[in-house]
């Protein structure tokens, strides 16, 4: 039997692991099925494009005619089904994808409505839910919400009755971000979209797809979205790509938001690669797979802690539309200890024992664990949570099985330590 013990792991957690994983040998196959799916899908998008060792160079300045670059578009475009898609370096996080699409789509007077209540907290200062320098309200922009129904799920009613005539975009965030309600399935986003536009055909229906793309074998932009975003530091960067972001979607709206990234008349024909192809090609091809071992560390994870008395969402045998794991632990200094156990475990400043602190963006101090060889990489190993009730941990990642499997093991180890008895 493989020691665990060299990483600090003891007997009895190894032990306890073991039994949980062996419970779980038909689940995982599954994910490795959808994994198997994704992978040729990205494989052909590649071929499809010729895609040669040539697009992997670099360009500087105002990278005028970076084939790399519009090679790498082409083939977010074909993965996920769309006309088009924007992905640059230039885009730093997630919100800063969000926040360029949202621009590009709304003028002063429009509404955008959320459609499974408030958006993730770093959105809030972009709408101007929290008053905020150059936000959304100071431009005329309105917000109004139907939050989900009392099981989680989309309210469709609520949702079609506060479409008006204002109604420009409708925001759809497919995970939960710090809420309890469920992660959507493509499924349920189609019905969004498709009871959306039965109302309003021309509103622009825009999924937050960050820690989703390749949890299913179908995206969002195949089930009617006009406008799929989401971060090179969660999913589809594999791990590898050490920044940037993507937007795919209608031509017409990829143009707008390139300018908007940009500047008008400009738009895509500038932006400079800075040698970071290769680790974004590399990270989309090996993204199928890096994300299934998230999804596995996540099930995982879910099996142990509920097996400890912890109440999990979603539960060991839900399906997954994500890579995230919340446990729900009901007192901060257990929170604390978890995001610790996930700290030990990491390649990176594993010596470090992290500690809640005030985030921009966020309404409560939020602790965070992330030893990354990509600053704040979501798709590495990692875990936060805001200090606040009901003291929730979200987990998510690992770039192998095993890695993850390692971290909710230290997670466990800590919990003991804090006098937590094994099952």
């Amino acid at each position: 039997m493989i020691d665990y013990s060299t990483v600090g792991i003891s007997p009895a957690v190894q032990a306890y692991g073991e039994k949980k994983e062996a419970e779980l040998t038909a689940r995982f196959a599954a994910i490795d099925r959808v994994a198997e799916a994704n992978q040729l899908k990205v494989l052909a998008a590649m071929q499809k494009n010729r895609l040669a060792e040539a697009h992997l160079g670099t360009s500087t300045g105002y990278g005028y005619n970076d084939a790399g670059r519009d090679t790498l578009a082409a083939v977010y475009a074909d993965t996920f089904h769309t006309e088009a898609a924007l992905v640059r370096p230039q885009i730093t996080c997630g919100t800063h994808a969000l926040t360029v699409g949202l621009w590009a789509c709304l003028h002063p007077g429009d509404e955008i409505l959320s459609a499974v209540g408030k958006p993730y907290d770093t959105l809030e200062e972009v709408i101007g839910i929290r008053p905020s320098a150059g936000s959304l309200a100071e431009y005329g922009i309105t917000y109004a919400q139907a939050d989900p129904d009392e099981n989680g799920d989309p309210d469709i009613p609520a949702i079609v009755s506060r479409i008006n005539e204002r109604t420009r975009l409708v925001e759809i965030q497919r995970s939960r971000g710090y809420s309890s309600r469920p992660t959507l399935s493509c499924e349920k986003i189609g019905q969004i979209i498709a009871a959306v536009k039965a109302v309003k055909p021309d509103v622009i229906c825009m999924v937050d797809n960050c820690y989703g793309e390749f949890a299913e074998e179908i995206e969002p932009s195949d089930v009617g979205a006009d406008l799929v975003v989401g971060s090179l530091i969660k999913n589809p960067g594999g791990g590898l790509a050490s920044t940037g972001g993507y937007l795919a979607g209608r031509q017409d709206i990829i143009d707008r938001c390139a300018y908007r990234l940009n500047a008008p008349g400009l738009g895509a024909e500038v932006g400079a690669s800075l040698g970071l192809l290769p680790s974004m090609f590399q990270g989309f091809f090996l993204a199928p797979t890096v994300t299934a071992s998230a999804i596995k560390g996540a099930v995982f994870a879910a099996s142990c802690f509920e097996g400890l008395g912890f109440e999990v969402i979603p539960r060991p045998e839900t399906p997954r539309y994500d890579i995230i794991q919340q446990v729900i632990l009901r007192k901060p200094e257990l929170l604390v200890a978890f995001c610790r156990g996930i700290q030990a475990a990491a390649p990176v400043d594993s010596f470090v024992a992290p500690e809640p602190w005030d985030m921009p963006g966020y309404d409560a101090p939020v602790i965070m664990a992330a030893g990354a060889f990509v600053q704040g990489s979501s798709i590495e190993l990692s875990a936060d949570g805001p200090l606040k009730e009901p003291y929730s941990v979200f987990f998510q990642g690992g770039l192998t099985w095993y890695h993850a499997k390692t971290g909710v093991l230290m997670a466990v180890q800590k919990l003991v330590d804090e006098g937590l008895t094994l099952c």
